[in-house]
């Protein structure tokens, strides 16, 4: 059995519902995956947020691990995969696992049960610890393996 390690080198494009006042030079969405301790995804305000990944490569994935800015954390967030099985509409996203994230500034660790390998996923943030609805996060990585 592969152990579980890093995909994201295997995003081929990100998508996110919005940026601070379309500021994408300084708060934009290539922030989450550049293992920058200074740089960050920063959403605008109002309700829901999302980050959509796309892979090259069809991954099972294992982990999610999520550095949010304390006082700009999700809540009643859950992840959605691509249906890659055999039935079922293969563009249509389903929810696969709820998470419960802290409102705190260190890297945060939500297992995930992926029944099929996906080749999208999508992150929702249905509210926010933030009173307009903000979301900052500095880090973002998903383990898994390809298939």
């Amino acid at each position: 059995m592969n152990m579980a390690a890093s995909v994201i080198k295997h995003v081929s494009k990100i998508r996110v519902s919005s940026v601070l006042n379309r500021d994408t030079k300084q708060f934009g969405k290539q922030f989450l995956l550049d293992s920058q301790d200074e740089t960050c995804w920063n959403s605008d305000q109002g309700c829901p947020q999302f980050i959509h990944l796309e892979f090259d490569a069809a991954v099972k994935v294992s982990e999610v691990h999520i550095q949010f800015q304390g006082g700009f954390v999700g809540k009643e967030c859950w992840v959605e995969c691509k249906d890659c099985g055999s039935s079922g509409d293969k563009r249509s996203l389903v929810k696969v696992t709820d998470i419960y994230p802290e409102d705190v500034n260190s890297v945060q660790r939500f297992p995930m049960e992926c029944p099929e390998p996906t080749t999208a996923l999508r992150i929702i943030f249905n509210t926010s610890t933030d009173f307009f609805g903000r979301i900052i996060i500095y880090k973002l990585d998903i383990l898994g393996q390809t298939t």
